[in-house]
């Protein structure tokens, strides 16, 4: 039975064994003619010393292919009493399971200048056992050599390890043994066939199957995984500060509402119970008033800052609940009406202490301006969200001012501007005598990231404009404005 495909047949006289004399050579020694006689070169069968049945015989052997000129025929022939597996190299060329036949292989493709190892992993049913063998090697510049099966085969013992790849003979490997030579009973003269085997390429290495390749991919493996575990433990130990500081902050909300928060009451308290000890318009009277409002001013400054402090208010619809309240109660005052236009679904998306410390500060400032400078009857508040930015503008029915005519001594403006700057964003000021002011401040929901071409970035405007309204970035028209004395 054969293992591997059989390419060319070409039958022969019928091979003789157990005594049996040979049938005499005829057609089928002259068909031999056209493989160029694949019998020629054949030497001796061999083995192990001993031959037993059910028997693995293992044999290897190095051999040398001269330097300096290329190979133009290289053919291997062979045949195991009864079965092989053959190797080159450590690479399986093909087996074969007929020792009536012989089994021939063009290496011509695979074999380069150089050292190479043979192994033939035979296998022995029952009685006579050999391995027959002969490779015959032309070089283009005539000269031509030969392996054949002789006692130079070393008997490779049974149990070591990856013999086939094996570039060296073990000291403890045993030479081969010639059985009978070739054409000597009880083997044939004359193989059955002759099995022409699939023809061997020459196995194409690509750079990725390369060492070196694999190497440095490894390598680079091993980095990302470093960099990786080394992000990952920055990540916790970040997160683990977080939580830390979310904690503090609670804390310090706590105290300040259940200890500082009380104290102040009773402060006012006191006071107002001691202005009854004096006549009302006399100077310690007046003082103690004074002392009252200060402390009152104090609470209200005191909740502003509980709010920031307390993790609970770090979301967007927080932030927008407040902004509201506390436009409603400064502007109340001033008898000036307040439009809200809030997102009805305000995320409850964490929002920063600093940004929202800053950006409160910044629409305070606002506020202040139409309350005290633009005269306005009428404001209005937007916040909004689009995508990984909030938007927020507050819009007068006032007096307004020349852009062109700002007054660099005065700050005002100049520090809303620099407030939304340091958080990444930027101030839009739309103003013109007449007919009202708009402050729009666009900052993004995370930390920036600086880069070169920040620059180029071109920010989406909060909403457009009349082609009357002039705008201009406040930061690049005046760092200090204030537009008091317009």
């Amino acid at each position: 039975m054969l293992l591997w495909p059989v390419l060319g047949l070409v039958p022969l006289a019928p091979a003789s064994r157990g005594g049996e004399a040979p049938p005499p050579p005829s057609a089928a020694a002259d068909s031999l003619e056209e493989y160029d006689s694949p019998t020629n070169g054949l030497d001796s069968w061999i083995w192990s010393t001993t031959t037993t049945n059910q028997q693995t015989c293992q044999l290897w052997k190095a051999f040398v292919v001269p330097e300096g000129s290329p190979i133009v025929k290289a053919r291997l022939v062979m045949t195991v009493d009864n079965e092989f597996t053959l190797f080159l190299d450590g690479r399986e060329l093909g087996r074969g399971a007929e020792w009536r036949e012989l089994f021939v292989f063009d290496l011509k493709q695979i074999l380069r200048p150089g050292r190479h190892v043979l192994a033939v992993n035979a296998y022995n049913d029952s009685g006579f056992a050999g391995m027959l063998f002969g490779l015959h090697i032309n070089l283009a510049d005539g000269r031509s050599m030969e392996v054949k099966s002789d006692n130079s085969w070393r008997i490779v013992p049974e149990g070591t390890r990856k013999w086939v790849q094996l570039t060296k003979a073990g000291e403890t490997w045993l030479a081969a043994t010639n059985i009978a030579p070739f054409g000597s009973l009880p083997w044939w003269t004359v193989p059955q066939n002759v099995n022409q085997m699939p023809s061997l390429q020459q196995i194409k290495v690509h750079f990725w199957q390369t060492g070196w390749f694999q190497i440095t991919l490894l390598g680079v493996c091993i980095l990302v995984i470093l960099i990786s575990f080394r992000l990952m433990t920055q990540l916790a130990f970040h997160q683990r500060e977080r939580w830390l500081l979310q904690r503090e902050r609670a804390r310090i909300a706590r105290d300040i509402h259940d200890d500082i928060g009380p104290r102040m009451t009773m402060l006012v308290l006191h006071g107002e119970e001691a202005q009854n000890g004096f006549p009302e318009g006399s100077e310690r009277n007046l003082q103690l008033v004074q002392i009252c409002e200060e402390a009152r001013g104090l609470l209200a400054t005191m909740d502003e800052i509980l709010w920031a402090v307390n993790p609970r208010r770090d979301t967007m619809r927080d932030f927008a609940a407040y902004v509201c309240n506390y436009a409603q109660a400064f502007l109340e005052p001033a008898q000036i009406q307040c439009l809200f236009v809030v997102d009805q679904e305000m995320s409850v998306a964490p929002l920063n202490l600093p940004l929202r410390r800053s950006l409160l500060m910044a629409i305070k400032e606002a506020l202040n301006n139409a309350v005290k400078h633009a005269k306005a009857t009428e404001v209005s508040i937007q916040i909004q969200r689009q995508g990984q930015r909030l938007l927020v503008a507050v819009q007068d029915n006032g007096r307004g001012f020349d852009m062109a005519q700002h007054k660099p001594e005065r700050n005002g403006l100049g520090n809303m501007a620099q407030r939304v700057n340091d958080l990444g964003g930027n101030c839009r000021v739309i103003s013109q005598p007449g007919k009202g002011c708009r402050v729009e401040f666009s900052v993004p929901l995370t930390p920036p990231r600086r880069y070169p071409w920040n620059w180029l970035r071109d920010e989406k405007p909060f909403s457009d404009q009349s082609g009357e309204l002039k705008s201009q970035q406040i930061h690049d028209t005046a760092q200090n404005h204030d537009p008091a004395n317009c």
